[in-house]
């Protein structure tokens, strides 16, 4: 970990750790009035009677990132920043080592029985934090809450990450579980060591879905002990977790949309980690003696959907022309200090099926003009939409993007600054008439496959699509079932080169992380973005 006054920010020192890291593999993904601390009194003291200063006498840790939770249901959902809060408690029945290799996690053995039918044998002896014992049921009935609408009281928006299954169910001989595909599955095992974390079949069918959305049950190493919607989420250690106690004995998480509030806690010593901190602001925190920064490249990908069934963006010449548009050397430069990499298609350098023959669409406005023209939209005005303060430097880069579709002559652009929570809203409820025509979102993928980057945006009847195109999608398809390894990662680069034709998206970046952290915290940040504080322990 790099720490203190040894570290030097900068974009060689991103490319050298994303160039070991990618060898495996590569990335994953507020609100918080957050203006003031979370639960603090009049008196400078929490709720809880203990000090808002992190002091180097206790074991709690105070994490600030940029969203709250939207859900404590963790199949109901599909943020990042979520997820972040709901992996304390929660658990996926396979679990990554840092490289990103798929171990054991709930699970204690995974087979093929055949193309569309996997086994994974169930640990036994964990318990849920109610004190119950997790069974094979409670593992069956996660999947098929995830990808059964009639199961769970959920119509869950994470179907399309369990792609290709069916259901599971329970094998009782082995303490194991079958997962049943409608076809060759190749990445059943890695979605589930990305997707789909463990709840109890009782607990959850025992509640109404408020509850499940304001209560935690988890076999974890945190236990729910306060949630107080868009404040703060408190935890206390779990005794009884099956790898062993954690160090740290609380943990609370809150968010503040504007990074200056964040940073300014962190230096104010009130928090013990801030997520996504500007370039700009690193120096400063490094060179505090108190304070460090820890970075890693992400697995996000960021982007600018445009749907395909409304003018203008139905026509291929004006998708085209809008990333003609942009100059985005000049933002990665100017606007995120070279912290970030120029992308040409829906994935990323180092995953499983991305195109290393594409180059990003270059500046060259005079052509994006040409473009329109020939689309028939000349004089068109659209409105692009963001969530704010939801990405690093995220509000800036939309600002700038903006700024250079307005400069074209037959372009008007303005930009729409949208909550988060209610954006991710729209975009998730399967209806793609509530989605805007034109939007920024960021994108995770924690599978380190491009199957998960295209299936979800340019396939039909997922929660979130916003492109369709028969051969696009025919390729995606059969990517999804093609059980031979070679072939499978020439129909996603297949994929990849004609999403970059159509121009589905106007391609942005690779999302860089940036943390600020208090001395007294030893961790090393992870590509997934997950802040897991399990993995940390105090100097």
């Amino acid at each position: 970990m790099s720490h203190g006054n040894n570290t030097r920010i900068g974009r060689r020192s991103f490319l050298a750790y994303a160039g070991a890291a990618t060898a495996t593999a590569s990335v994953a993904g507020c609100l918080g009035e957050g203006e003031d601390d979370p639960g603090a009194t009049d008196d400078g003291t929490d709720d809880t009677g203990n000090g808002t200063d992190t002091g180097d006498d206790d074991s709690s840790i105070w994490i600030s990132q940029t969203q709250d939770p939207t859900t404590l249901d963790p199949h109901d959902h599909r943020e990042t920043t979520t997820d972040n809060v709901l992996l304390q408690a929660y658990e996926l029945h396979l679990a990554r080592d840092p490289d990103g290799e798929i171990t054991d996690g709930l699970a204690t053995d995974w087979e093929i029985l055949d193309d569309d039918r996997h086994q994974l044998t169930i640990r036994e002896d964990v318990q849920f934090h109610n004190g119950e014992e997790l069974v094979p049921g409670d593992s069956a009935f996660s999947i098929n809450r995830v990808v059964n609408p009639d199961e769970g009281n959920l119509e869950s928006p994470q179907a399309d990450q369990l792609a290709g299954v069916t259901g599971a169910e329970v094998d009782d001989d082995e303490h194991a579980i079958i997962v049943h595909s409608d076809g060759a599955n190749p990445t059943a095992f890695a979605n589930l060591a990305s997707y789909c974390p463990v709840v109890q079949e009782s607990w959850v069918m025992d509640r109404d879905a408020d509850e499940v959305g304001q209560e935690i049950n988890g076999t974890g190493p945190y236990q729910l002990e306060e949630f107080v919607t868009d404040e703060y989420t408190r935890f206390t250690s779990f005794p009884d977790y099956w790898q062993g106690e954690a160090e740290i004995e609380e943990l609370t998480i809150d968010a503040a949309p504007e990074s200056s509030t964040r940073i300014n806690s962190l230096q104010a010593g009130e928090v013990d980690i801030s997520t996504a901190v500007p370039p700009d602001d690193a120096p400063s925190i490094d060179g505090d003696d108190d304070l460090y920064i820890g970075e890693a490249p992400s697995t996000r990908i960021l982007m600018l959907p445009m749907r395909y069934d409304v003018e203008p963006f139905d026509s291929q010449e004006f998708r085209q022309a809008m990333n003609y548009a942009i100059d985005f050397d000049a933002i990665i430069e100017n606007v995120l200090n070279n912290f970030g990499d120029a992308t040409a298609q829906p994935t990323l350098e180092g995953y499983f099926g991305h195109n290393p023959d594409l180059d990003p669409y270059p500046y060259d406005p005079e052509r994006a003009e040409e473009l329109v023209d020939e689309s028939g939209h000349a004089g068109v005005e659209i409105e692009l939409h963001v969530p704010a303060g939801r990405y690093l430097q995220s509000d800036e880069i939309a600002q700038s993007c903006v700024g250079y579709i307005d400069d074209l002559d037959n372009v008007s652009c303005e930009i729409e600054m949208r909550d988060f929570g209610e954006l991710a809203g729209t975009l998730l409820d399967g209806d793609i008439e509530t989605t805007p025509p034109f939007f920024l979102i960021g994108w995770g993928n924690t599978t380190f496959d491009a199957q998960q980057n295209l299936f979800p945006w340019f396939t039909e009847d997922t929660s979130q699509y916003t492109f369709i195109d028969d051969d696009l999608q025919d390729l995606i398809y059969a990517a999804a079932t093609e059980v031979d390894e070679d072939e499978r990662e020439q129909l996603l680069m297949d994929a990849c080169e004609l999403a970059h034709e159509l121009a589905v998206f106007v391609f942005l970046n690779r999302e860089y992380l940036i943390y600020g952290l208090n001395e007294r915290v030893e961790w090393e940040p992870r590509q997934d973005e997950y802040a897991l504080a399990y993995e940390m322990s105090l100097r």
